[in-house]
């Protein structure tokens, strides 16, 4: 397996303003970009932490529509992952790329083939070709993006035409490290921050979105009582046109 060092993390303005983000796609203010905790996210992230975040009924969920929408014998990138990544066991990819911000999580997930650790809030860019993957998969980790618009259009790029990006979430988050406009949402909410995502790049289909609300009252659903974690998908497909 390759592993790779941190990438040396240029000033995130220069390589905004060069490469996306044009005055009509900006779509968070300053202010709804802040986290509570604005350390060096590679710090929060610094110690492996092996737990699944969310529960079994939303992995279940989570691994149940990969199943549905993943085609065996493609290339997969999971973006922002760490030791498990949900894929159906049963079914083989061409390639797994992964990549997070702890190196220790990343090298015990068995289904990569390959990964890399780079923080996409300061490095945006990718390091990764065009059209190079039939899906990019981001599972609970939505919430900490500080440029969407970025890192939406750097999905783009990397999908092949008739691609799939499947982004999946719960009401799950590390407070501190989630961006203000997903703390200050409400769940359906934050369904169409994410919707607004996809929207503002230009050559992905309208996305669609998969709901199962949890039946478990609150007080239990923050107790960890099973089936308490609602699940949430938001999904688009990049244009074949484009």
């Amino acid at each position: 397996m390759l592993k790779s060092a941190c990438l040396k993390i240029p000033e995130i303005a220069p390589i905004l303003e060069k490469s996306y983000l044009h005055e009509r796609l900006m779509q968070l203010r300053p202010n709804q970009r802040l986290k509570l905790d604005d350390t060096d996210d590679r710090l929060f992230y610094a110690y492996p932490r092996f737990v699944t975040h969310v529960d079994e009924g939303f992995i279940q969920q989570l691994t149940d529509l990969y199943c549905d929408r993943l085609k065996p014998n493609t290339r997969i990138f999971d973006m922002m992952s760490s030791w498990v990544s949900h894929l159906p066991e049963e079914t083989q990819f061409s390639h797994i790329e992964g990549h997070g911000l702890n190196a220790e999580e990343l090298a015990r997930n068995p289904r990569f083939d390959r990964y890399f650790v780079q923080n996409i809030n300061e490095n945006p860019q990718l390091p990764l070709p065009n059209e190079d993957f039939d899906a990019v998969l981001n599972c609970v980790s939505v919430q900490y993006i500080q440029y969407p618009e970025a890192i939406f259009s750097e999905i783009h790029r990397i999908l092949k035409p008739g691609g799939v990006a499947i982004i999946s979430f719960s009401n799950r988050m590390f407070f501190q490290k989630a961006i203000q406009a997903w703390r200050d949402a409400s769940e359906a909410q934050r369904v169409e921050l994410v919707k607004s995502y996809f929207a503002g790049i230009p050559g992905f289909t309208t996305p669609e979105v998969i709901v199962q609300k949890s039946t478990v009252p609150n007080f239990l659903q923050w107790l960890g009582a099973p089936g308490g974690d609602p699940f949430y998908a938001v999904i688009a497909y990049r244009s074949s046109s484009n």
